[in-house]
C-alpha cells in the first residue's frame, strides 16, 4: 500500500476544542444543559459571598479578636493558633525533632520516587526498618540527649499523620497476609481469617477505639501499662487490617487461573508464587481500593478524640472553648477540612501516577 492510499484511507483526525468539549460533556442533552445551568446559578448565588467573606473582607493580621472587624473571616484566629494545630501540646522548644523526622520521611520518599537512584532497595528496606525507630527517638526522647516528650503531648496534625502513617504502614501486610489466608486449602486458617476479617469488619472503629482503651489493659498484668496512643494503634491497624484483606481477596480473585497453574509448572513454592507472580499483579490491580483504604483510615483517625486523644480536629475543637476565640468555629471548621482536602487529594493524585506507571488499565 502505497503512502498516499495509507493517507486517502487514514481515519479523520478527532476535532477538539472548547466549544466542541463542552457541547459533548455540559450541553449533550436537555437534561444535562439544564442541570449545568442550575450548578451555574448555584455557583452565582454562592461563589461571590464565599469569595467577599474568605478573601476580601477577612482579617489576616492581628494578635486577637480585637483585630478582627471587618466583618469577614477572622484567619487571626488560625494564625495565632497554628503552632497548637500541627503540634499539640508538644514542648516549643522541642518542635524541631518532629520537623526533623517529617522531613527525613518526605525526602526518603521523594528519593525513591526516582527510578535511575542507586540502591534503591537499600533506602526502601532502610525505610521500613530504620525509619521506625529514628521517628521514636525523635517524637519520644529519652536517649542521645533528647528531652522525653510523653505521648498525652502529643496532638494536631502531627498526631493524625503518627496515626495514619503507623496504620498504613502496618495495615497492608497484615491484611496481605489475611487475605492469603482466607484462600488457604487449609481448614483451620481458612476458618480463622475468615471469622477475624468478619468480626472487625462488623464493628465500627468507634467501639473498637473504645474497647482498645478500656478493655485492653484488662488482659495484662497490673504491673504492666500500655499508652494510651499505643493502644490507639493497636486498634486502628487491627481495624482496617480487616478491610485491607478483602480489598486484597478481590484481586487476588481477578487473577487468572493460568497463572497459578503456570507458576506451579514452574516448580515455584507457595511463596514464591504468591510473592513473585500473583501478589504483584492482585496489587496492582487493586491500587485504587487501597489507597480509598488509606484514605477512610486518614480521616477515621479524628474518632480518636472519643479516648482523650487531639488529633488536628479535636485540638481545633477544643480551640473554641477558648472564651477569647467565641464565635469563630467556622474558620476553625474550614481550616481543618482544607488540611484534610489536601492530604487526601495528594493520596488520590499519587495513586492515579501509580497506575499510569505501572501500565494498569492499558
Amino acid at each position: 500500500m502505497s503512502d498516499a492510499t495509507a493517507r486517502a484511507i487514514a481515519p479523520p483526525r478527532r476535532r477538539s476544542g472548547p466549544l466542541r468539549w463542552l457541547r459533548r460533556n455540559l450541553f449533550s442533552s436537555p437534561l444535562d444543559t439544564a442541570l449545568t445551568l442550575a450548578a451555574l446559578y448555584g455557583l452565582y448565588l454562592t461563589l461571590p459571598p464565599l469569595v467577599q467573606w474568605a478573601f476580601i473582607d477577612a482579617d489576616w493580621v492581628g494578635t486577637s479578636r480585637a483585630d478582627c472587624t471587618s466583618g469577614g473571616a477572622c484567619w487571626v484566629f488560625i494564625a495565632t493558633r497554628l503552632e497548637q494545630f500541627l503540634y499539640g501540646f508538644y514542648p516549643a522548644a522541642e518542635q524541631w525533632r518532629v520537623n526533623l523526622a517529617f522531613g527525613l520521611l518526605v525526602f526518603a520518599l521523594a528519593a525513591l520516587s526516582f527510578h535511575r537512584l542507586l540502591r534503591r532497595r537499600w533506602l526502601a528496606a532502610a525505610l521500613l526498618l530504620g525509619y521506625p525507630v529514628v521517628a521514636y527517638l525523635l517524637f519520644y526522647g529519652g536517649a542521645l540527649g533528647l528531652a522525653v516528650v510523653p505521648t498525652h503531648q502529643w496532638g494536631g496534625l502531627m498526631l493524625t499523620l503518627v496515626l495514619a502513617i503507623v496504620g498504613i504502614v502496618l495495615a497492608l501486610p497484615l491484611g496481605v497476609l489475611l487475605a492469603l489466608g482466607r484462600r488457604s486449602e487449609l481448614p483451620l486458617i481458612r476458618a480463622a481469617c475468615i471469622t477475624y476479617i468478619e468480626v472487625w469488619r462488623g464493628v465500627p472503629l468507634i467501639t473498637v477505639l473504645f474497647m482498645a482503651s478500656v478493655m485492653l489493659p484488662l488482659f495484662f498484668p497490673e504491673e504492666v501499662t500500655l499508652d494510651k496512643l499505643l493502644r490507639a494503634m493497636i486498634g486502628i491497624v487491627m481495624f482496617q487490617a480487616a478491610y485491607m484483606a478483602e480489598v486484597v481477596r478481590g484481586g487476588l480473585q481477578a487473577i487468572p487461573k493460568g497463572q497459578y497453574e503456570a507458576a506451579e509448572a514452574l516448580g515455584l513454592g507457595y511463596w514464591q508464587r504468591m510473592g513473585l507472580i500473583v501478589l504483584p499483579q492482585a496489587l496492582r490491580l487493586v491500587i485504587p481500593g487501597i489507597v480509598n483504604t488509606f484514605i477512610a483510615l486518614f480521616k477515621d483517625t479524628t474518632l480518636v478524640l472519643i479516648i482523650g486523644l487531639f488529633d488536628l480536629l479535636g485540638i481545633v475543637q477544643q480551640a473554641f472553648a477558648d472564651p477569647d476565640w467565641l464565635g469563630y468555629s467556622v474558620e476553625g471548621y474550614v481550616f481543618a477540612g482544607l488540611v484534610y482536602w489536601v492530604f487526601c487529594f495528594g493520596m488520590s493524585r499519587w495513586s492515579q501516577r501509580l497506575e499510569r506507571r505501572l501500565g494498569q488499565g492499558r
